[in-house]
């Protein structure tokens, strides 16, 4: 017979896969990412630590220039996108809250109802952070997306959404879902069969 908590340890098991995946963006990864801009033949990724050619660090800031575009033409205030991206710390954190709830999960699997009401409250917490992380995601990233479209096709750069918005909004749904799993399976059935002779 399978574990009630079962089904809530795989989508926090999910979760922590795509988020893992987020917080590796680019620079270290550079298949993931929020944000690629494209000038003639070079793109440019923007990911949790910083953008392709960068060293890795907790908030940085979009250089007009780098991008092939005028300086200041984006009209950006460099200490709000400093701030904003150092809030991208958020996904490794939301990373290690989906950890905690599979370490939960794996004691709820092993019939104990304490790991799977534990397991749905890490699953919560990493579910509210994940939103949060998802929300300023998508505000950062079409706020710059939107600013270099403004510019006009006069200046030959494109912008667009990467993967790592999607994995961030597939992880905040697993969470989710895990919660509900997880609420379900704490109401299940934990005794042991005895064995009949």
């Amino acid at each position: 017979m399978a574990s009630p908590a079962a089904p809530g340890l795989f989508l926090c098991f999910a979760a922590l896969v795509l988020l893992v995946f987020v917080s590796v963006s680019t620079p270290t990864w550079d298949e993931v990412s929020f944000l690629d801009v494209t000038n003639g033949r070079t793109t440019i990724k923007f990911g949790v630590l910083g953008f392709t050619g960068s060293s890795t660090s907790v908030g940085y800031t979009i250089d007009p220039t780098l991008l092939g575009l005028p300086a200041n033409s984006l009209k950006l205030n460099n200490e709000t996108i400093r701030k904003l991206t150092s809030v991208l710390i958020l996904h490794p954190i939301a990373a290690g809250l989906s950890a905690l709830a599979v370490l939960f999960g794996l004691c709820g699997a092993a019939y104990s109802r304490a790991g799977t009401i534990f397991m749905t409250l890490a699953a919560t917490l990493a579910a509210l952070v994940t939103l949060a992380a998802f929300a300023i995601d998508m505000i950062l990233w079409t706020i710059v997306r939107n600013r270099i479209r403004d510019l006009g096709a006069s200046v030959r750069v494109t912008a667009r959404y990467g993967v790592a918005n999607w994995l961030t909004l597939g992880a905040a749904v697993a969470l989710i879902l895990a919660f509900c799993a997880g609420s379900l399976g704490s109401c299940g059935r934990y005794r042991k069969q005895r064995a009949t002779i």
